[in-house]
């Protein structure tokens, strides 16, 4: 397995030690096993701690055995009767060992992340955190289905994870998983809607999708192309399979079973490779008619319409910073208000087909803000609060919208709550509320509060929007009392 992290045991150019991993000897294989065989009898007969320990040696001592990682976090999970929360203030008792598990992250000491990710796994081994950084010090050392393992234990704790998602998308392409890596790309839209990245990512799976059915990848010519036949067909049906292209393949897909949406989204992601979204958008118009209104074709059918405008848009960008023309910038902003109004339509089609998703619920909110549908947007954020990864971003908005239609009151109330909620972890949301909170005070006279709230913003950044600006004013309204 290749690995896109370069490699630090040796000069560029040099493969003699890519990992930094010694085989094991036969003696050691031994040995562990033995260990593995104890620790199973162990873990059977609900000695979870003794089976932990054993276990434990066997991972550290054959990092690239998938079975034992397995046995190991199977273990854990059955001591803490799959909880999905591990042992009693599993959050306070791994601080430590988590803090130490970051700084060999940034050191790039992969044998600490194992060693010390481990005594974090002990007490929580859905630890999401842990197992996300286990899995990328697998990946840095080129372990082969080690990964898979830590990130499929993170996503049973923790499925609606978009980085997660990201990660394990990115895991499975590498292992030629296609589908399943297209399943997490999928699930990082169905969380954030409109995202390039997984858009990206879901085309060129598909495509190498395409290819590897094909057994194309490493033909150096057509005639090098094999079929799954054991018999060979007859000599101009072979020239006219072998010639015809992944595109040319799927075209006649369509034309043979033209009820069926597969093809008709795999031909558009090889044209969306290629920028053609003119083409790739009849296509799929095609498609979704003749699907039967098929929801994932109308779903990519919105996404590539999206990723067409923002490319015009970008065209437009481009060419008002080299003419300054003022039709140009009309033309961009009547181009992003359409962008902003099929954005609309587009996350109102996954708020219906996916009721239940609260991620959904707060983009519906975002994108009624943007085309300035404030009251619409309320609605949103008032049930997508209920999510509390997301609550004090949701009150940040809220207090955004309830200002916008002169209910001050009610914005006062949210930004007082949107500040309560938003911890310092997060710099850029609290900087926002401390500067939506602070401008309405200062609008509503409150001097005390405004002061407050704009100068413990100055103190985080003090060059922020108009903030020596905003407290300046602070004072020209005080002297004049």
């Amino acid at each position: 397995m290749t690995s896109d992290h370069p490699s630090s045991d040796g000069p560029p150019g040099d493969n003699s030690c890519t990992t930094g991993r010694q085989p094991l000897t036969q003696a050691q294989r031994k040995r562990f096993q033995k260990l593995f065989d104890h620790a199973s009898k162990q873990a059977a007969t609900n000695n979870f701690d003794y089976a932990t320990e054993l276990l434990g040696q066997c991972v550290l001592g054959d990092q690239n055995n998938t079975a034992y990682w397995q046995s190991f976090l199977g273990n854990l999970r059955k001591k803490y009767k799959d909880n999905k929360k591990g042992a009693k203030l599993a959050a306070i008792r791994t601080r430590a060992h988590w803090a130490t598990v970051k700084k060999c992250q940034v050191r790039k000491d992969w044998e600490g992340v194992f060693k010390h990710g481990l005594d974090v796994l002990k007490l929580n081994p859905w630890d999401t955190s842990t197992l996300m950084a286990m899995a990328a010090a697998g990946e840095a050392i080129e372990l082969d289905e080690v990964p898979l393992v830590f990130l499929h234990m993170a996503r049973e704790a923790a499925p609606n994870d978009v980085e997660l998602n990201r990660a394990a998308g990115r895991s499975l392409r590498i292992r030629r998983q296609h589908d399943q890596a297209i399943a997490c790309w999928r699930r990082v839209l169905e969380l954030r809607g409109s995202d390039e990245e997984a858009q990206h990512q879901i085309g060129e799976l598909m495509t190498e999708k395409v290819i590897h059915k094909g057994g194309y990848e490493n033909a150096t010519s057509s005639s090098d192309v094999k079929t799954n036949h054991e018999e060979e067909p007859a000599a101009s049906e072979t020239v006219v399979r072998h010639e015809a292209s992944p595109q040319q393949k799927l075209q006649r897909a369509i034309l043979d079973n033209p009820d069926d949406p597969a093809p008709y989204l795999e031909l558009a992601e090889f044209l969306c490779d290629s920028e053609d979204y003119g083409k790739a958008i009849e296509v799929l118009a095609k498609g979704y008619e003749a699907s039967g209104n098929a929801a994932d074709v109308l779903e990519r059918l919105e996404d590539v319409q999206l990723r067409d405008l923002r490319k015009k848009l970008h065209g437009l960008e481009r060419e008002y910073k080299k003419t300054g023309s003022a039709e140009v910038k009309q033309e961009w902003n009547d181009l992003r208000r359409e962008f902003d109004l099929k954005s609309l339509e587009r996350t109102k089609h996954l708020a219906e087909r996916y009721p239940n998703n609260l991620g959904y619920e707060f983009d519906l909110g975002m994108a009624h803000q943007r085309v300035g549908q404030h009251k619409e947007a309320i609605e949103h954020y008032q049930k997508a609060r209920s999510d509390p990864r997301r609550k004090g971003e949701c009150l940040l908005h809220l207090g955004q919208c309830f200002h916008h239609i002169s209910q001050l009151r009610l914005a006062a109330d949210c930004f007082d709550a949107a500040l309560a909620e938003i911890s310092g972890q997060n710099p850029d949301l609290l900087k926002d509320a401390l500067y939506c909170a602070g401008k309405l005070s200062l609008e509503t006279k409150n001097l005390e509060k405004a002061e407050k709230q704009l100068t413990e913003l100055a103190g985080l950044d003090f060059g922020y929007k108009d903030v020596p600006a905003l407290l300046d004013k602070v004072n020209e309204l005080r002297d004049t009392k």
